[in-house]
């Protein structure tokens, strides 16, 4: 049988914007099929169940999307060394980083797993799980929880294509899965009736299709260095390097998913519409930050491998390329936000209350949408170079310092406001913007020092 394409990218030479574009793309389609996983489920459980489904998907894809987001966070250890390897010429250690995460991924996995499945039910009440949909929101953690080494797997998968610079394979394995959790979905509640669970069961088997096709590609794929079953083995040297880089960054997006599950919580004492509203809400949000979190994950690729090349001062130049273009976009999704996000809401809901809740949340992200590409990006670049320390700094700054705070006494004005209590997040960016800017200069600033005779390639 014929060898498959290597999509492999060497980012450390040629013109920077066609292959910044060329990577980001395919990121951009995988992570909006990504969004559709939680964004059907909410879809089919919203116009085919109860309000009571709909708000146990709600709150319980909000918890998973936070453990998601993590586990992708951590991976980017292995993305960051994997690509400053290559970009140094040290392919011969690609092998090596990739067996040891290979192992340390499944450790943790197996331990998310059985967290998940067993505190479920204390999980629901620390977000204050509306009663009617308590029983519901246990059922979806249980259920996605089982599936949580999937979900490792496949994000340790990703991070592997990304740091060698390919991002179609794991666009083509995603849009297989996402055609099957489509299908699923309509199945299990549609025609089984099983609401909330059976989006769960749709989701977690998609994944699991996904990763079974990623691993065959692997196996077919003509990669840039030695990989082989020896190499499956804890390596408590790599698994230092790769906690070294991926848990400030875990620990960053622990505390922006908690901070916003906190908002959550503090949403869903106000009932079943506001609980539901919100999540509607926070799902349209995950596509209004494709594009800057495609950016993201492109930058952190784009510039690990030119920094462990030593040419700072192209991943620099990237940094100015990828802003631009998301900011572009980010203005015209501000706008369609702020002025029709009860079109956006009713996508997911033909209940006026809940489509009014949504909207009303959504106004405020309208402002968000022009300060995340800005920081996005600029947080891929600091990832892509190791800054990753401050990466965790600024999220626990903003998290806790800013967006937390300011959605709870926000919450005690009376009247009550989804609006203001949304505001919260933009001022959080908006401090985070700030952050970054005086870390770049600074950052630059010293690498300016170091090399003062570098030249852009």
């Amino acid at each position: 049988m014929a060898k498959a394409k290597n999509y492999s990218t060497d980012f450390t030479d040629g013109s920077i914007l066609p292959k910044l574009v060329k990577f980001a793309f395919p990121v951009l389609f995988a992570l909006l099929l990504q969004a559709l996983y939680g964004a059907v489920d909410l879809l089919v459980v919203g116009r085919f169940a109860s309000s009571a489904d709909l708000s146990g998907v709600s709150t319980g894809s909000q918890l998973m999307q936070t453990v998601t987001n993590i586990v992708a966070a951590f991976a980017m250890g292995a993305t960051v060394i994997l690509g400053q390897q290559l970009g140094a010429g040290k392919a011969k250690d690609g092998g090596k980083t990739i067996g040891a995460a290979v192992v340390l991924f499944l450790i943790i996995g197996v331990a998310l797993s059985a967290v998940l499945i067993i505190f479920a039910p204390w999980l629901a009440k620390i977000m204050n799980a509306p009663e009617k949909a308590f029983d519901m929101t246990v059922s979806y953690i249980r259920i996605c929880g089982g599936g949580t080494v999937v979900i490792v797997a496949y994000n340790l998968i990703g991070s592997v294509f990304r740091g060698i610079g390919d991002s179609r394979t794991p666009l083509i394995t995603v849009m297989i899965a996402c055609v099957i959790n489509i299908f699923g979905d309509l199945f299990n509640v549609i025609v089984l009736d099983l609401g909330a669970a059976g989006a769960a069961v749709a989701t977690v088997a998609s994944q699991a299709v996904s990763v079974i096709l990623s691993i065959l590609i692997i196996r077919k794929q003509t990669l840039p260095f030695e990989f082989d079953r020896k190499y499956i083995k804890f390596d408590s040297s790599v698994n230092k390097k790769i906690f070294g880089v991926g848990i400030p960054i875990a620990i960053q997006d622990f505390l922006v998913g908690l901070s916003f599950l906190i908002i959550l919580a503090i949403v869903n004492r106000l009932g079943v519409n506001a609980s539901a509203g919100t999540g509607i809400a926070e799902k349209v949000c995950n596509f209004l930050m494709l594009v800057p979190s495609a950016f993201m994950q492109s930058m952190s690729a784009f510039v690990a491998q030119n920094y462990g090349a030593g040419k700072f001062d192209r991943a620099k130049k990237s940094i100015l390329y990828a802003i631009i273009l998301s900011l572009s976009i980010g203005v015209f999704l501000s706008l369609l936000t702020f002025f029709k996000g009860d079109l956006l809401a009713s996508v997911f809901s033909d209940d006026k209350d809940v489509i009014a809740a949504g909207y009303d949340y959504l106004k405020a992200y309208g402002f968000d949408c022009v300060l995340t590409p800005v920081f996005f990006c600029m947080i891929g670049f600091f990832n892509g170079i190791g800054k990753t320390k401050f990466v965790m700094a600024q999220g626990l700054i903003s998290a806790f310092g800013v967006r937390v705070p300011v959605s709870y006494i926000m919450s005690l004005q009376k009247p009550v406001s989804l609006f203001k209590i949304g505001l919260a997040t933009p001022c959080a960016s908006a401090l985070q913007v700030v952050m970054c800017l005086v870390c770049f200069y600074i950052v630059c600033k010293k690498e300016k020092q170091k090399n003062p005779d570098e030249k852009t390639a």
